[in-house]
């Protein structure tokens, strides 16, 4: 989970923590360290004090003189912490022994034949047996029970020691803490909260103050203050062409739309202007070739023909760039097209005019296509009909509908195209076939592309050459 904190209070958070435990380690180490050796020097202690009172004792014991043993043990009267002292015989028997005042009876272990010495702790008491030997012969042992509250002693004031040098340790931190916060940690904070009100506001006019903070802090915010003086200017100057851009824009656009109309309504006069004349050479070549066809010479009806044929086609290239000319005009109505059952409605009208040919249809299952119905018909029977005409040479063919990929598609197995030449398929007047192997104007494509370029779609096509040929659409809306 990302951290909220500011950056100083998480710096100062972290000089306190590694401060207190480097500080806390050192002291425990030096705690157990300090008891450790305070333990030791104790027994030591003890041990040299048994050493000196067995030395003092055997002549005692020797000459079973239990008083001179007592006179001896009670030099420990002079000792605030030595509890309770004795002297035993080899077989464990009492000799001689020193008690304090208010002292507890303390059953005194035995010590092994093999052991010279040997002590225990038990809760604020330490105890030690001591071997007393003379000529390398055990004449008996020493016992002592020392008070070690001087132990508990030394812990609490050492406790009371290390709270002090926390606190003190910990104050000094926060003093070095707030120092760097204030040379390091507010001004990084500052040049971020500036960094973050600039990006969600895009103000670049605002700058971060600088402040005594070290030359690589102040180097930082200056390379940040000139970063957002160099955008300001950049900002400003695409703000400016942005401006002049949407104006010329704007006004190519208005151009353009009007230069539109024009060609649209030059197109549409010419057309209509041209089929006129048109009507009238096709008449009279009718008239004349009905009214005096017995008395022209074969030549001569022969040119009549190629007149009205001319005229024909010429008509015919008329009404295509009409259409073309209403597909780039006419309002898109958007809904959703079942491309699947329009083309089942051309496939059978095809059947229906040429019911001798042998042609195979198959119209798969596609999901409707958000579009212009009025358009798609348009595509749909430009590709479907051209399929149709391409495989008129053959005597047996095939034509497909369907949609894979995301695409619809057309395919037919027919005459086919030069793959080398597929960038002329969707050009105005282009034809990869001649006129008397195919009729037709050259406009059908260039009038589908421009319609699938309307819908925001892309339209390409695939083939070779009497191996057929395929092609692929899709509508972007």
């Amino acid at each position: 989970m990302r951290s909220t904190m500011p950056l100083g209070r998480r710096l100062t958070l972290m000089n306190l923590w590694v401060s207190g435990t480097v500080l806390l380690i050192t002291l425990l180490a030096f705690f157990a360290y300090d008891l450790y050796n305070y333990r030791n020097n104790l027994v030591r202690g003890l041990d040299t004090q048994a050493r000196m009172i067995g030395a003092n004792s055997v002549t005692a014991l020797v000459f079973d003189d239990p008083n001179a043993a007592t006179q001896t043990l009670s030099a420990f009267q002079a000792s605030p912490w030595v509890v309770s002292a004795a002297i035993l015989k080899n077989d464990g028997a009492v000799f001689a022994t020193y008690h304090k005042r208010n002292a507890s009876t303390v059953d005194v272990p035995h010590l092994g034949a093999d052991e010279d010495e040997r002590h225990w702790i038990e809760g604020k008491r330490v105890f030690l047996l001591q071997a007393i030997t003379l000529d390398g012969k055990r004449q008996g042992v020493v016992f002592l029970e020392y008070n070690a509250q001087q132990i508990v002693d030394r812990i609490v004031r050492f406790g009371a020691l290390a709270l002090l040098l926390v606190i003190g340790s910990l104050g000094a931190t926060m003093l070095v803490a707030r120092t760097f916060r204030r040379s390091v940690a507010d001004p990084i904070e500052l040049l971020a909260n500036t960094a973050r009100v600039v990006s969600r506001d895009r103000n670049y006019g605002l700058r971060v103050p600088v402040r005594e903070s070290g030359p690589e802090i102040e180097s930082l915010i200056g390379a940040f203050n000139d970063m957002l003086a160099q955008i300001q200017t950049r900002d400003a100057a695409l703000g400016k062409a942005r401006d002049e851009l949407e104006m010329r824009v704007e006004d190519r656009t208005k151009r353009l739309v009007a230069i539109n109309r024009e060609l649209e309504a030059f197109s549409y006069t010419v057309s209509h202007d041209l089929r006129g004349p048109l009507e009238v050479i096709n008449g009279f070549a009718h008239i004349l070739k009905v009214e005096a066809g017995n008395h022209l010479a074969p030549s001569e009806t022969e040119c009549i023909t190629q007149i009205q044929d001319a005229s024909k086609r010429m008509a015919e290239l008329i009404e295509d760039l009409l259409n073309l000319s209403r597909v780039s005009g006419t309002e898109m109505h958007w809904e959703m097209v079942d491309l699947s059952a329009m083309a089942r409605k051309i496939v059978k009208q095809l059947q229906r005019s040429e019911p001798e040919r042998k042609v195979e249809f198959v119209v798969g299952e596609c999901p409707p296509a958000r579009a212009d119905a009025r358009l798609m018909q348009i595509v749909l029977e430009n590709l479907i009909r051209n399929a149709w005409k391409y495989t008129s040479g053959h005597e047996r063919a095939k034509i497909e509908f369907g949609c894979e990929n995301d695409a619809y598609y057309v395919r037919d197995d027919g005459a086919g195209f030069d793959p080398h030449h597929a960038d002329r398929l969707f050009k105005p007047f282009q034809r990869l076939h001649a006129k008397s192997e195919f009729p037709g104007t050259g406009i059908g494509l260039a009038t589908v592309q421009r319609i699938i370029h309307r819908h925001g779609g892309e339209i390409w096509a695939t083939g070779a050459v009497e191996r057929g040929a395929a092609f692929y659409f899709r509508v972007g809306a």
